[in-house]
C-alpha cells in the first residue's frame, strides 16, 4: 500500500467541527487504499495561550530550567489535538492511534524551544500501519537523550511531518494549511498575487528563509536533504473532493529539472517583518573580530541573518547584522555585558523596526541586471536600502519596516508576477 503523510496546521484543527472534517478527509484517503500517518499542529491559538500563561507567571525568567518547562507545557497543545483527531477518526469507523513525539520516539538534541531532530524510530508506527491503523504523531516535539520533552520552534510541525515522511519513505508529504498553495507573494499584501503550480526546492528554501510563512525553513531543508516530495494545499476545500483532483491541487515543491517548471526570472517576493538590526560601533579591525561578536551570539543559540562589515578607517570599523526581533533585547544585553568590554568597541546600537524584502527566482542565474532593477524600483519609491544580501537565486534588502508593503507591491508589479509564466 502507498504511504502518504498528511500534516494539518492549527487553523485546520481550530475547532471540533474542523477536526471532524480532517477526520473525514483522512478517512477518504484510507478507504481509497492508502496508508496514512497524520501530523497535526495544536488547535489555533492554543500554543500562544499556553506560553502566555507561562509569561504571566514568570515574565523575566529565561534560564534553562524555565525553557525545559516551556517545552513540557507547549507540547501539550499537539498532544490534545492528536488525541482529539484519533477520537474523531474512531467515530468515523477508522482504526487510529495517537502518539506523542517521545512515544515514537522522535529523538532530538537538547536545545529547548529550538531542538533539532536527530533520528526517528519508525518500528512502532510501521507495526500500527500494518495492522490497518491510521497513525497520528504529534508535530512540533520530540525527546532528548535524557528523556526530556523538547519542541522544535515555531512551525515545527512542518518539520516533524517532513522528517516522518523521510524516515518512512512516504510517497509524498501533503501540507494542509489555510492557503491553497505557494503564491508569488502574500495575497493579503498584494491582491494580484498568483498561486504557483510548481516551485523548485531551491526557490522554496530561499522563500522560507526570507520570511515566507507557508513552510518552515527547516521542513524545506529536510525535504531537500531526503528528497521528500512536498505539496502545499488547502484544508478548507470540501473534504469529499475527488482524491485525484485533490492530489494535483495546491503547489508542488519539485526536484525536477528547470525546464519542467514555470519559467520566470523572478518567481516570488518574500518578506519578513520579524527582523532587528544591531550595529557594533568602533570595532578594532583585526582578525577574529567577527568570530568574537558572532560566536558569542551563536553560543546563546541565536540565529544571525544579514551581516555587513564596513570599510575600515584608521584601523576601526563598524559591524552590523540582523537577528529575529524576538532575540533583539537578549543580543543587545549580551554584547554590552560580555563582548564589547573585551573588544574595546565604542558602542552597540540597534533598530528593532526594520524588515527584509527579497526577490527569489531560479531564472536569476541566467539573467543580468535583476538586482539593479530591484534597486531602481525601490529608489523610485523613495525607499532607502540599509543592507543588501545576495545568493545565486535571490537578492534581499533590509529597509525601514514602514515601507515594507509599498516595496512588496512595487516589486511585484515591476517583475510582472501577476502574469503566468510563458
Amino acid at each position: 500500500m502507498t504511504l502518504i503523510v498528511h500534516k494539518y496546521g492549527g487553523t485546520s484543527m481550530g475547532s471540533t467541527e474542523r477536526i471532524r472534517n480532517v477526520a473525514k478527509r483522512v478517512g477518504k484517503w484510507v478507504r481509497a487504499g492508502y496508508q496514512l500517518v497524520v501530523v497535526p499542529s495544536a488547535m489555533s491559538g492554543e500554543t500562544n495561550r499556553l506560553l502566555g500563561l507561562a509569561k504571566e507567571l514568570a515574565p523575566q525568567h529565561h534560564d534553562e530550567a524555565y525553557a525545559r518547562e516551556l517545552d513540557a507545557l507547549a507540547a501539550t497543545g499537539e498532544q490534545a489535538s492528536s488525541a482529539l483527531l484519533a477520537i474523531a477518526l474512531q467515530a468515523e469507523g477508522i482504526a487510529s492511534v495517537s502518539y506523542a513525539g517521545w512515544q515514537v520516539p522522535i529523538r532530538t538534541d537538547m536545545a529547548y524551544t529550538k531542538a533539532r531532530i536527530e533520528s526517528i524510530d519508525d518500528a512502532r508506527v510501521r507495526a500500527d500501519l500494518q495492522a490497518g491503523r491510521v497513525v497520528i504523531v504529534t508535530g512540533f516535539q520530540g525527546v532528548d537523550p535524557e528523556g526530556n520533552i523538547t519542541t522544535l520552534g515555531r512551525g515545527g510541525s512542518d518539520t516533524s511531518a517532513v522528517a516522518v515522511a523521510a524516515a518512512m519513505k512516504a510517497q509524498e508529504c501533503l501540507i494542509y494549511t489555510d492557503v491553497d498553495g505557494v503564491y508569488t507573494t502574500d495575497p493579503r499584501v498584494v491582491a494580484e498575487a498568483r498561486r504557483l503550480k510548481t516551485v523548485s526546492f531551491e526557490e522554496m528554501l530561499e522563500m522560507a528563509s526570507m520570511g515566507s510563512k507557508v513552510l518552515q525553513i527547516r521542513s524545506v531543508e529536510f525535504a531537500g536533504k531526503y528528497r521528500v516530495p512536498l505539496r502545499v494545499l488547502s484544508s478548507f476545500t470540501p473534504w469529499d473532493i475527488d482524491i485525484a483532483q485533490e492530489a494535483q491541487s495546491g503547489t508542488l515543491i519539485t526536484f525536477e529539472d528547470d525546464e519542467h517548471m514555470e519559467q520566470a526570472v523572478v518567481s516570488g517576493i518574500a518578506f519578513n517583518r520579524d527582523e532587528a538590526k544591531i550595529s557594533v560601533l568602533g570595532v578594532p579591525d583585526r582578525p577574529g573580530i567577527a568570530f568574537q561578536i558572532l560566536g558569542a551570539v551563536a553560543d546563546a543559540n541565536i540565529d544571525v541573518d544579514v551581516i555587513i562589515q564596513n570599510l575600515s578607517k584608521d584601523g576601526i570599523t563598524d559591524f552590523s547584522f540582523t537577528v529575529n526581533r524576538g532575540d533583539y533585547a537578549r543580543v543587545i544585553d549580551l554584547l554590552k555585558t560580555s563582548v564589547i568590554p573585551k573588544l574595546g568597541a565604542s558602542d552597540v546600537v540597534g533598530d528593532p523596526k526594520i524588515c527584509k524584502v527579497s526577490i527569489v527566482g531560479i531564472g536569476m542565474r541566467s539573467h543580468v541586471g535583476i538586482a539593479a532593477k530591484m534597486f531602481r524600483v525601490l529608489s523610485e519609491e523613495g525607499i532607502n536600502i540599509q543592507m543588501i544580501s545576495t545568493s545565486e537565486i535571490k537578492t534581499s534588502v533590509v529597509i525601514d519596516e514602514k515601507y515594507m508593503e509599498l516595496a512588496v507591491r512595487a516589486l511585484h508589479k515591476a517583475f510582472e508576477l501577476e502574469q503566468a509564466a510563458a
